[in-house]
């Protein structure tokens, strides 16, 4: 072969571009594709609107802090920083970490912008991403979504049984039955006692032993983890030690009993649970998770209200939880400050909302379709469309598809009522067709009146 043709074919050989090797999401990552942000939607927005409502304020923190602030909120021995936490050393030297959660970022937030010379309570609203380093699993991601509401500067425990009433208005109106598990953990002062009971409980012959690994060390470091585990063995354990409520001083008991007195007055259901402490440590008096309720039937007959009461058992099954945590501001370098809040997982709402098939109003649909044939009328149907988007019609179009034929497809899988139809006939004569899907009936109207005679049809709800 002449080195010509030899020389042309190295050049052409070059210039095709050769294809890539494939990079996939790293194990514990998800996309979130178009067609799940129909359940995204309506999972924020009605997580919006309910804490509007109730006087809650958007808040958004950064995803990269310090990773001092963990370690001194969340607690050096917690699962989340020692073991979940994802940290590393900048170009600058400074230690960094990806949030693992909301709470630590909006208190820091609140003290550095001085939110306390606000009137009081500075109640906030945050959505957004938190990364741990967990093994991925149904629900469990290690890029994942909160809603988090935080009631910063109210000591009343109303504030308490608030969050617990919006937690469950919020499940409930998206259709998901829930029960709320609830626990008080006492001050300081009153958990000194309780914490030498439980070590006693757990020392005795024979229990020790039969611990995890993790929690012989959190014998020694901090009893009050142990009831936390989520070992069988450990929760079996957990299930005879002493209660912390038995333990409590006459302050910390009033508080549980009143938030309990407005969850009964709310008609909100809850079980009293000995052994949920939550695992971080900067919460104190009321703690609480949201667990998926589930009724049992019989054959033919309705669930039963003692069926319904019943919950899932196994606490990586919560759907959110929360509590009280009077001492972190001051702890963090603000003032003493009162607090409280909740964080839900969005990825398990979302999966809750799917296991149970409950129908969503699909997100595509709309009122009118635009379509188009030649060059002059898509022109002109792309400034007509504009014009009806901006009037606040539910507008949907195909410009990039030129056949008629395709187009009617997209809009009746749109499930559009009406389909406006701009050929160069239509063009020259100043009007344009207005279609009726339903009875596939087709009208010629003034193309400057078509504004009018879509609201009167939309409106009459022909």
């Amino acid at each position: 072969m002449p080195k010509m043709f030899k020389k042309k074919d190295a050049e052409e050989k070059a210039l095709k571009p050769r294809r890539g090797k494939f990079v996939s999401r790293l194990r514990g990552m998800k996309d979130i594709l178009p067609d799940e942000y129909k359940y995204w939607n309506l999972v924020i927005k009605k997580a919006t609107e309910l804490s509007k409502a109730y006087g809650f304020r958007r808040i958004d923190t950064p995803t990269l802090e310090a990773l001092e602030l963990y370690e001194r909120s969340s607690g050096r021995g917690s699962d989340i920083v020692a073991k979940e936490m994802f940290s590393f050393v900048d170009k600058n030297g400074d230690k960094i970490a990806l949030r693992p959660e909301a709470t630590p970022g909006i208190v820091r937030a609140y003290i550095e912008h001085g939110m306390f010379n606000l009137p009081q309570p500075v109640k906030l609203l945050w959505l957004g991403p938190v990364f741990r380093h967990d093994k991925p699993q149904a629900g469990r991601f290690r890029q994942f979504s909160q809603y988090n509401l935080e009631n910063i500067g109210e000591a009343s425990p109303v504030a308490d049984a608030e969050l617990i009433a919006i937690a469950y208005y919020f499940f409930r109106e998206l259709q998901l039955d829930v029960m709320t598990q609830i626990n008080s953990i006492g001050c300081a002062n009153c958990r000194k006692d309780y914490l030498v009971k439980l070590e006693d409980f757990y020392k005795e012959r024979g229990r020790r032993s039969k611990l995890c690994n993790d929690c012989k060390k959190r014998l020694a470091k901090n009893p009050l983890r142990l009831l936390d585990c989520k070992e069988k063995q450990c929760q079996e354990l957990a299930g005879d030690a002493p209660q912390i409520v038995d333990s409590l001083c006459e302050d910390c008991r009033n508080h549980f009993i009143k938030v309990l007195e407005y969850l009964d007055e709310l008609d909100i259901p809850y079980n009293l649970n000995p052994t949920l402490v939550r695992g971080l440590d900067y919460y104190n008096r009321t703690v609480f998770e949201i667990w998926p309720a589930f009724a049992e039937s019989q054959a033919g007959k309705p669930a039963d209200a003692e069926a319904a009461g019943k919950v899932e058992p196994p606490r990586q099954n919560a759907l959110g939880g929360g509590g009280r945590y009077d001492g972190l501001v001051e702890y963090m370098g603000g003032r003493e400050t009162p607090a409280c809040g909740f964080g839900i997982g969005i990825e398990r709402v979302i999966l809750k909302i799917k296991e149970k098939n409950i129908p969503l109003r699909d997100e595509e649909k709309g009122d009118v379709f635009l379509a188009q044939l030649g060059d002059q009328a898509k022109r002109k149907i792309m400034k007509l469309f504009e014009e009806l988007r901006k009037a606040g019609l539910n507008v949907r179009q195909a410009f990039s598809k030129d056949s008629l034929k395709s187009q009617l497809e997209a809009a009746n899988k749109m499930g559009v009522k009406y389909t406006l139809i701009l050929g160069q006939k239509e063009v020259m004569d100043g009007t344009i067709l207005i279609r009726d899907m339903e009875s596939g009936i087709q009208e010629i109207v003034d193309y400057k009146k078509i504004m009018g005679e879509l609201e009167k049809r939309l409106d009459n709800g022909k």
